[in-house]
């Protein structure tokens, strides 16, 4: 993360294919609703950027869709991950968001 921004970045890969993923450190926390951004009901969170293009997420039957385009229809590139894969990259960004706004002694 860089403190200056609170700009962070995720990183995710399989073994065919690596996804950067980058935006505020506080907008990533705010995967933790992932599960109301049902993709049966065309709902998805908007967070993050990955090659100059919007990242869309999107959640069903276990599984999240992670969308690299213009909107959420017409995207570019998709991988889809474990759910549980991105309630870690909440967790993880809500612990480092806590920590940094720490008082510091």
């Amino acid at each position: 993360m860089d403190p200056g921004t609170g700009q962070t970045a995720v990183k995710l890969q399989a073994e065919a294919w690596e996804l950067n993923i980058r935006g505020q450190l506080s907008d990533f926390v705010g995967l933790g609703r992932i599960r109301d951004a049902d993709w049966d009901e065309r709902r998805s969170l908007a967070i993050g950027t990955c090659a100059g293009a919007p990242v869309f997420w999107a959640s069903s039957g276990g599984e999240v869709a992670i969308l690299v385009g213009q909107d959420d229809e017409t995207w570019d590139v998709a991988v889809t991950v474990p759910l549980s894969s991105v309630d870690e990259i909440a967790s993880q960004a809500s612990r480092m968001t806590q920590h940094h706004q720490a008082p510091r002694a």
